[in-house]
């Protein structure tokens, strides 16, 4: 034990005072511990007993908890600038230069692997999407129109595929446009599951995990809550049929131009020498079309011309000429003039698939493993590299240009900016699932934060649409105005949706919900996948299951599963923020058994199950002996090291009790010059 410290001046409110009292006092609590039995005797009658707890001796602040929200702070850690020599600058230029470039590769590559994933889900799903499509009984309902958007726009992970199918079939009158709207809302959903995959790439690390995945559901979490607030008001007043058809109607339009596709024209000629799709067959499917059925998806002819030529034909009967004029009889055969359309394949495509013999099953397949592949790689590299190019003063620029806000009359107008921003971004790219993608890994590590990325989204959502609208002023005559219209709603839908979530703080419930969620799926990474297969496939797979059963099922099984889930959101809300409103058994979930309110028991099985797998997988089994012997060593160090002066923590880790607080410890490095 080391002896005490001298005090030179002492003084009254001094922590050390009179020895004799001190020893008075402690010989009094000796005797209180020696009543109640926790401890043994410390010492002979003659020595200066140790303190029962440093914290009246230490007046230190305790450290405050981290937010694990709060931006982090990416030091740089390199030589100053003022430091190098001139050989050293240029070198760092020259560095500087040459991680530039491979970001921009990275990106294009990046970008080339998410068209690539889109063509590979068309060959795996496409022609299930236009069976799906052809149920035109199924698709009056909304709810099951709603659900079928959501699973054909995954299937095809494109939201302007599902669009033109859904032109299709309106043009060709097999759907009504007001049927449309509740497939819109649905595709409008299905194609933020792209940046909700790539938010799974960062699940090495938690902090960057719990910011990228709270950014990519926060898409999500907006287009749900839309689709729950709108789609009943639009069963009811069609309010977004009437007022795009008043929008069309007052226009004489005109078929125009094709609309710009200014990604397209970097990205294809890499992406056409992998893979190359006939679309139409999708859409010629959707429309009840049985020769398409055996189509194949891989465009094989590039280059093909049609003509149309007046040629003698053979018809059954003289009731089946074209005219009566041109029509006669040659013995037993009856003949007529009719149009014949003639196609001259001219060229054949140049891509990987063009003369396989593979089913598109296979193909897809082998593409999506190839994308994913590709699309993993790019993002973990991308992220790398903005670690090592972000940091210091670069980083402190870029955060403040994107996360600061205006002086206080002009707050609010910075997320409207930043609104506008990605509105742009997106209709450059053409895409916003390619938008999004790119902003989550930025947010992941720590550039830009959900705050922000909130109003971006929300712009990348208008962004799309207006891409839409000119890609439909661009249709032929015969398609324009139901293109249009469709457009449009989707526009209006998106922007009622910021009207309802966005301009007053309370009303952005996605920025809360997606920090819950992004809280849950650090701790328990494995609950992410869980998410993704819920809400994009077994969820719509289950109401369009009831949808085909017909609506009282549908009702009679969803109404009461959606009240429970309102009851318990509400109730949650209240145990959090006025429990003593509740009765008594209410105010927590402990009444109900310990998995059905908490993901720990599912997490130890998943883990047990999990190790179970190892041990019969020799490199996985391997990794893991090699980690739990690191993290035994870890734990072994640490439990050799540490040294206790409080005599109430000896006694409770003796009975196997909790650990005394940090602030009643002292420094755990083995060595202790004071009693303090």
């Amino acid at each position: 034990m080391a002896p005490w410290p001298e005090v030179e001046k002492p003084e009254t409110n001094n922590y050390i005072g009179d020895p004799s009292k001190q020893n008075q006092n402690m010989a009094g609590k000796e005797g209180e511990n020696h009543k109640a039995g926790n401890v043994s005797s410390l010492g002979n009658k003659g020595e200066i007993q140790p303190a029962f707890s440093t914290i009246a001796l230490i007046d230190e602040p305790r450290p405050e908890e981290e937010d694990p929200w709060a931006l982090p702070e990416l030091q740089d850690t390199g030589v100053k600038w003022s430091e190098l020599d001139r050989k050293g600058k240029i070198i760092r230029v020259l560095y500087g230069i040459g991680k530039f470039i491979m970001l921009l590769g990275l990106l294009y590559m990046f970008v080339c692997s998410l068209d690539v994933l889109s063509s590979a889900f068309q060959l795996v799903g496409g022609k299930a999407a236009g069976d799906i499509f052809k149920d035109d009984s199924v698709l009056s309902n909304p709810v099951a129109g709603l659900v079928i958007g959501v699973l054909v726009t995954v299937m095809v992970q494109s939201s302007s595929t599902s669009s033109s199918i859904i032109v299709s079939m309106v043009s060709s009158t097999l759907l009504t446009v007001r049927a449309a709207i509740p497939i819109i809302m649905g595709a409008n959903i299905g194609t933020s599951v792209t940046n909700t995959i790539v938010a799974l790439m960062q699940a090495g690390d938690r902090n960057e995990f719990r910011r990228a995945f709270a950014a990519a559901t926060i898409h999500d979490f907006f287009n749900w809550l839309a689709v729950f607030a709108l789609l009943p008001i639009e069963v009811i007043s069609g309010y977004l049929f009437h007022l795009t058809n008043v929008i069309v109607e007052s226009f004489h339009l005109e078929s125009g131009e094709d609309a710009p596709e200014l990604l397209k024209v970097i990205t294809d000629p890499f992406t056409k020498l992998i893979i190359e799709l006939d679309k139409s067959v999708i859409n010629a499917i959707a429309t009840n079309d049985e020769s398409a059925k055996n189509k194949s998806l891989v465009k094989v002819w590039c280059v093909t011309e049609t003509n149309v030529t007046l040629q003698n034909v053979t018809v059954p009967l003289p009731e089946n000429c074209t005219s009566a004029d041109f029509c006669w009889t040659d013995g037993n055969m009856t003949w007529t003039l009719q149009n014949v359309t003639e196609t001259d394949y001219i060229s054949k495509c140049q891509h990987l698939f063009a003369n396989s013999d593979l089913p598109d099953l296979a193909i897809g397949l082998i593409l999506l493993a190839l994308s994913l592949l590709v699309l993993c790689s790019c993002l973990i590299m991308i992220v790398k590299l903005l670690n090592s190019v972000l940091k210091g003063q670069v980083a402190s620029v870029i955060k403040k240009t994107i996360n600061t806000d205006f002086p206080f009359p002009f707050t609010w107008l910075a997320g409207y900016l930043a609104m506008l921003a990605g509105a742009g971004m997106t209709f450059i790219v053409q895409s916003s699932s390619v938008f999004t993608s790119a902003i989550t890994p930025l947010v992941g590590i720590g550039v830009i934060s959900i705050e922000r990325s909130y109003p971006l989204t929300l712009g990348a959502n208008i962004g799309t649409t207006t891409t839409a609208i000119l890609a439909a002023l661009a249709s032929p005559g015969s398609t324009l105005k139901y293109s249009l219209q469709i457009a449009l709603c989707h526009f209006f839908f998106n922007v009622s949706g910021i009207i309802l979530f966005y301009p007053l703080p309370f009303t952005r419930l996605p920025i809360r919900m997606s920090k819950t969620l992004g809280n849950i799926t650090s701790q328990y990474r494995w609950f992410a996948i869980f998410y993704l297969l819920v809400c994009f496939f077994l969820l719509p797979l289950f109401v369009f299951g009831l949808s085909l059963a017909g609506w009282p099922v549908l009702l009679g099984v969803c109404l009461p599963l959606l009240a429970l889930f309102i009851a318990v959101v509400v109730i949650n809300v209240m145990q959090k923020r006025r429990p003593h409103s509740l009765p008594e058994k209410l105010q927590n979930w402990d009444f109900l058994p310990v998995w059905m309110h908490s993901l720990e028991p599912w997490d130890n099985m998943l883990m047990a199950s999990l190790a179970f797998c190892g041990k019969h997988c020799c490199g996985f089994c391997k990794c893991c002996k090699v980690n739990a012997e690191q993290e035994g060593a870890k734990d072994k160090q640490l439990k050799t090291t540490e040294v206790y002066e409080n005599t109430m923590a000896m006694a409770d880790e003796e009975r196997g009790g909790r650990r005394a607080p940090a602030a009643a410890s002292v420094d755990k490095t083995g060595t202790n010059n004071t009693a303090l």
